[in-house]
Order: structure tokens, then C-alpha cells, then sequence
């Protein structure tokens, strides 16, 4: 069997609603990785919120920040971080409008912000260990590859109309990614495709985000979990189970990846 690219999407792909690693998701990426293939990560968190599940899956391979820093053992491969000129901007329309911002990069995250019951409720629900730092002029200096802006869903548009340069995709009903226009996890995924010498037809993505349409509209071969909304499964080659139903497992069956023989390419 030729052997393939295969990523994953995190919340709601590999972990359930409960952020949790249901075991047959961790068998099918075992199978996977007992077949030759290499199994990576295409997800919107930052490297230093994923770490424990790298650790658990034996993964050293992954697109993250929703593609704006990929690593490949160990070794960053791509970057693509915000201006400060930019974040400059965004903070004065944020600041008009008493909307707090928290800046990522591969190591932490920083907010401008002390304590705001939107921050506590998107960042309590990733349930990921590690505190948000008190920095509000850290955008200035530090690397940003990824800004979350906490708003509601009605206040996104005067930001979409200020901002043409950048892209928004909502994650929680408070919160919002904000990228480099033209950022997203398929920019990340052709980056690491290349690098890692695969051909686009021999690579492989499983999502279940609105972050993920991009990818998985890009990857030849894509699978959206059961859990997606419609929006998404009609971005994707085809469809799995849900995550809570041994959907990781079953979509690596569906795409031959895991069997003898021949695998199926999945076609649009």
C-alpha cells in the first residue's frame, strides 16, 4: 500500500464533546501508524494546548494555529504570524466597542484583558492547562500568529467590513479566530505536504469545524465527521460516523487506509 498523509482536526474529530479520546479513536490511529502512514494534526489550538494528546497518539507531525505554525519533529516548518501594525488596528476597533482580545502563539496565550466572563467561558470550554498571561501590550513585540477576539455573533461585522486583510471564523458563541487573510489549516497543509515530499493525492483530512471547510474543500481526500454541520459535510469527499460513534475508526475503513489491498481513493 502506497503510503499516505493522513490529518486530523481535534475538538470534536479525534476528542468528543467531553474533550475526551474515545478508545477507538486512539486504536485507528495505531492501526494507522502500524501501516506506514504518517498521522498528523490540523487544528485551530496552539501547539502548547494539544500537547498531552501528541504524547498519547505519538505524533510529531501537525499544522496548527489554524495553519499559521507547522511543525515536523520538532522543527518548525512554516510561519506565517500577524503584523503589529495590523494588531495595532484591531485593538483600537476593539477597544470602541469594549471587546477584549487574547493573542496566541506556539507557546501562550496573552490577553489585554485581566478578567471578562466571555474569555472565562470560551477558554473554560477548550479545557486546556495552562493560565492566560495579563500582557495587553504584548502584540507589539511578541510573535502573534492568531488573535481570539470575544464578541458575540452581531459584532463580527464591523469587523469584517474594517478588516479585509484578515479572516474571522467563530469557534464559540463569544469567541472568534482572527488570521492573516488567506490563513486557514489547507494553507498550513500544503505547506507540510511539501516539505514532507507527499503528492496532494496520497493526502488525507478529517474534520468536523467551520475551520475545517477550507481544508477539507483543498485535501483530495476529505472526511467530515457525523457530528458536522451540513455546511461542513457539503465541504468534504465524504462523510464518517460521529466522533461518539467510532467515527475515526470507521472513516479510516471507509478510506482504505487501514485495510489490505488496494485503498479507495475518496472522490469529489
Amino acid at each position: 500500500m502506497m503510503k499516505k498523509l493522513v490529518f486530523f482536526d481535534i475538538d470534536g474529530t479525534l476528542l468528543d464533546d467531553e474533550k475526551k479520546l474515545p478508545e477507538s479513536t486512539k486504536q485507528a490511529v495505531a492501526d494507522l501508524q502500524e501501516a506506514g502512514h504518517t498521522v498528523a494534526i490540523a487544528t485551530g489550538r496552539a501547539p502548547f494546548a494539544f500537547e498531552p494528546l501528541l504524547r498519547e497518539l505519538n505524533i510529531n507531525t501537525y499544522v496548527s494555529i489554524n495553519g499559521q505554525y507547522a511543525e515536523h519533529n520538532d522543527e518548525a516548518i512554516y510561519k506565517n504570524p500577524l503584523r503589529a501594525s495590523v494588531l495595532e488596528e484591531l485593538e483600537l476597533h476593539a477597544k470602541l466597542r469594549n471587546h477584549p482580545l487574547m493573542y496566541v502563539n506556539e507557546e501562550n496565550w496573552y490577553s489585554n484583558t485581566e478578567e471578562h466572563p466571555h474569555i472565562s467561558a470560551a477558554i473554560d470550554s477548550l479545557r486546556v492547562n495552562q493560565k492566560v498571561t495579563y500582557d495587553p501590550m504584548f502584540y507589539q513585540d511578541g510573535v502573534v500568529y492568531q488573535a481570539f477576539l470575544f464578541c458575540e455573533e452581531y459584532g463580527e461585522t464591523a469587523y469584517r467590513q474594517a478588516f479585509s486583510d484578515l479572516e474571522f471564523i467563530r469557534w464559540h458563541d463569544y469567541a472568534v479566530d482572527v488570521m492573516p487573510a488567506g490563513g486557514s489549516k489547507a494553507a498550513g497543509i500544503k505547506k507540510l505536504t511539501e516539505h514532507l515530499q507527499f503528492s496532494p493525492y496520497d493526502v488525507y483530512a478529517f474534520g468536523d469545524g467551520l475551520n475545517d471547510i477550507k481544508m477539507l474543500q483543498t485535501v483530495k481526500n476529505s472526511i467530515a465527521m457525523g457530528n458536522a454541520s451540513d455546511v461542513v459535510k457539503e465541504a468534504a469527499s465524504a462523510v464518517t460516523k460521529a466522533v461518539n460513534e467510532d467515527g475515526i475508526w470507521h472513516g479510516v475503513r471507509m478510506a482504505g487506509l487501514v485495510s489490505n489491498g488496494i485503498p479507495r481513493t475518496i472522490r469529489r
